[in-house]
């Protein structure tokens, strides 16, 4: 299978963020360029999905990983992030919040969001054991207003929010 254009478009969506104009074209160009070391390892294996295109990015500090796949409808669908199992479709304005696995925090970051007049479309969450981390990826209508994510912040369990546009 040729995968060069997707790490190509997994390069784009990672550099663009931090240089703007970067394509398809020019990631793989510029990830060189910047001393990124990009690997493709293809497997042919059983697992839960028919594909699965896994990203890695480690850094001197870190190692974040996400794991996606298309499923027979078509639509493309984030089912791992950090190791924590999701099943979340990409929503086109989404919340996107690591927290620790207690009691309260769901029914307390649905009100701030009621609160706020912003609207849940999806609701999707994950954890790596009862009590430990989860996640949780929420589709919103419209933008999610910065006021909202600093308050979600101050949430007691809640390790870190963000916005995410796709």
């Amino acid at each position: 299978m040729k995968i060069k254009a997707l790490t190509s478009a997994v390069l784009a969506g990672l550099l663009r963020p931090m240089l703007g104009e970067v394509n398809v074209v020019s990631a793989p160009i510029v990830a060189k360029e910047r001393g990124m070391v990009v690997d493709e390892i293809t497997r042919a294996a059983q697992s839960d999905y028919e594909s699965l295109i896994s990203v890695t990015v480690t850094t001197e500090t870190i190692e974040r990983s996400v794991s996606g796949t298309v499923f027979h409808d078509g639509k493309p669908r984030l089912v791992d992030i950090k190791g924590i199992r999701v099943d979340a479709e990409f929503g086109k304005s989404m919340i996107y919040v690591t927290n620790e696995d207690k009691p309260g925090f769901i029914g307390k970051f649905a009100s701030l969001l009621g609160d706020a007049k912003v609207n849940i479309a999806t609701f999707h969450l994950g954890r790596n054991k009862p009590g430990g981390d989860a996640i949780a990826l929420v589709e919103v209508d419209g933008e999610v207003p910065a006021d909202v994510l600093k308050a979600t912040m101050t949430l007691p369990q809640v390790k870190q929010a963000r916005a995410l546009r796709f």
